[in-house]
């Protein structure tokens, strides 16, 4: 069975310009990766659940807050190397990245340890030009952006 996850691609337009909300994911695997470490807010569906409504609750868990009310746009899927499929949407919207509270998971950590910690899932989120952005995000995900720069200059 095939691992899918659904997302938003939240955008605003600066001084002319599209910029695009990333996260960063939380945990001590990811600390020191910025560069192709980046993500669209997405998450795991189970079954029978919606994938729209899947990409809402995911930007509300790895955010804190819910997305910004609004149209959606597809902008299909993509499949990642370890073959699980990615469903987006690009929605237009602004965002505090300063007020980012996300969802924690639990680990044990340092490994072997016997000890668990808790670890946010997102440690952060910034708003990227669409240059900066593609330089950032994972690059399974970059075709997201590309898809949405066509819709926006069309």
């Amino acid at each position: 069975m095939t691992v899918e996850s659904a997302g938003l691609v939240l955008y605003r337009v600066r001084d002319g310009k599209p910029e695009v909300l990333l996260v960063h994911p939380g945990g001590p695997f990811w600390k020191r990766r910025e560069a192709g470490a980046w993500s669209i807010p997405k998450g795991e569906m189970g079954a029978g659940e919606s994938r729209l409504d899947v990409a809402r609750r995911e930007f509300q868990e790895e955010l804190g807050v819910p997305p910004p009310e609004g149209d959606v746009s597809s902008l299909g899927s993509l499949r990642q190397a370890g073959g699980k499929v990615v469903h987006a949407w690009a929605l237009s919207g602004d965002l505090d990245v300063s007020r980012v509270s996300s969802s924690t998971f639990a680990i044990e950590w340092p490994p072997r340890s016997g000890k668990t910690q808790e670890f946010p899932e997102v440690d952060k989120a910034a708003w990227f030009d669409l240059e900066a952005a593609r330089r950032m995000i994972l690059a399974a995900q970059s075709a997201f952006l590309d898809r949405l720069e066509a819709q926006l200059s069309s």
